[in-house]
């Protein structure tokens, strides 16, 4: 069908200051330097995207991604957009290295076939679910600053706190999940400590948790991410359910880390493209492994395409955590997905129902 060839495709490099830096183990950026992604169709349909380069995670930069999508338009360019799989093998070893770029073109791809066809990108992922509710993040920091955030995020209609920890010592941490429970007594705890801690000092932290009445719904990233073993270890040794997200960068290796018995993963788009988060999932609910659909530092661009997937994805994507736009100020992104407190909707609109056009 003609009319669905590409015949346009932009970049728009963006900086959004954060409301507050977001801190983790590795890194505390207060800007988020992302690229926009904008692709039409011959008969006019456009599709947004966005990659969200995390350097402090990926080694990735806005500078390098913007290096990567030079030349890539020359792929996409005439081709169908409803050729998916063919177009991500053209795109996945050009973007080898890259998988912010390829996820933004990917999404860019995918928004574009959905408003072509006139359906919600939640239903060409699968259908409506009813309302996602997310955690909120509280970055990393000191025990005061840990107790104001709790406060603000139970206030606002929070009932999961997802905190950072790994960037000090893990009595510290400990020290602040104390302050948080005591701040926010009646809200789940995750933790994500990025691949911040050794397996020493996990089962430190843990074991101090334990000694404090603490208790977790989820342990994310306790160790390095080249230590996959050592994640199953720790949740058999503790029974806290633990997440895999630095260590599975690839269908691969979520093979790898289903076979080990780890009982989670994240499936950050940023970390895939979307293609391959397709097969992630597919993978995680062959091997009966919970999912969490999460993000890099992302605005309502790629948080709606994310919320869009999960939602499509129930139950398989039990933990939903695309709180980042939150930590950006409105009028960003026009459209897209809505807060009422933790409750997550999405726009009865085709694809992500989101409006760049301004930034192009």
């Amino acid at each position: 069908m003609t009319e669905r060839i590409i015949d346009d495709v932009r970049f728009q490099p963006v900086e959004v200051q954060l409301l507050e830096p977001f801190a983790i183990a590795g890194g505390a950026p207060a800007i988020a330097r992302n690229v926009f992604v904008r692709i039409r169709l011959r008969d006019g349909t456009v599709g947004y995207g966005e990659a969200a380069p995390f350097e402090a995670v990926s080694g990735e930069t806005q500078a390098s991604t913007l290096a990567a999508l030079d030349g890539i338009a020359e792929l996409v360019l005439g081709r169908d957009v409803a050729q998916w799989r063919r177009l991500h093998a053209a795109l996945r070893p050009a973007l080898a290295g890259a998988p912010a770029a390829l996820c933004g073109v990917e999404q860019a791809l995918f928004d574009a076939f959905a408003r072509h066809a006139r359906v919600a990108l939640v239903d060409l992922f699968g259908g409506r679910a009813g309302a996602l509710r997310t955690d909120i993040t509280i970055p990393a920091g000191d025990a005061g600053h840990a107790q104001r955030s709790a406060r603000r995020a139970v206030a606002a209609g929070f009932g999961t706190l997802k905190v950072k920890v790994g960037a000090g010592g893990w009595e510290a941490d400990v020290a602040r999940l104390r302050g948080i429970r005591d701040a926010a007594p009646g809200a789940g705890l995750i933790v994500d400590a990025n691949a911040g801690y050794t397996f020493e000092q996990a089962r430190a932290f843990l074991a101090g948790l334990a000694a404090e009445g603490i208790r977790l719904r989820l342990f994310e990233q306790p160790v390095a991410a080249d230590r996959p073993d050592e994640l199953r270890a720790l949740e058999r040794e503790s029974g806290v359910p633990v997440c895999a997200d630095e260590s599975v960068r690839s269908p691969a290796d979520a093979l790898r880390v289903a076979a080990m018995g780890v009982s989670s993963l994240n499936v950050k788009l940023m970390k895939f493209g979307v293609v391959d988060a397709l097969d992630v999932l597919a993978i995680a609910r062959s091997a009966g492994m919970t999912c969490m659909i999460g993000g890099m530092v992302e605005t309502a661009v790629s948080m709606s395409f994310s919320a869009a997937l999960a939602e499509a994805m129930q139950p398989l994507c039990g933990y939903v955590d695309l709180d980042t736009p939150l930590f950006m100020a409105d009028g960003i992104v026009e459209g897209g997905l809505r807060y009422a407190g933790e409750a997550v909707s999405l726009p009865a609109a085709p694809g992500t129902g989101v409006d760049l056009e301004r930034w192009f």
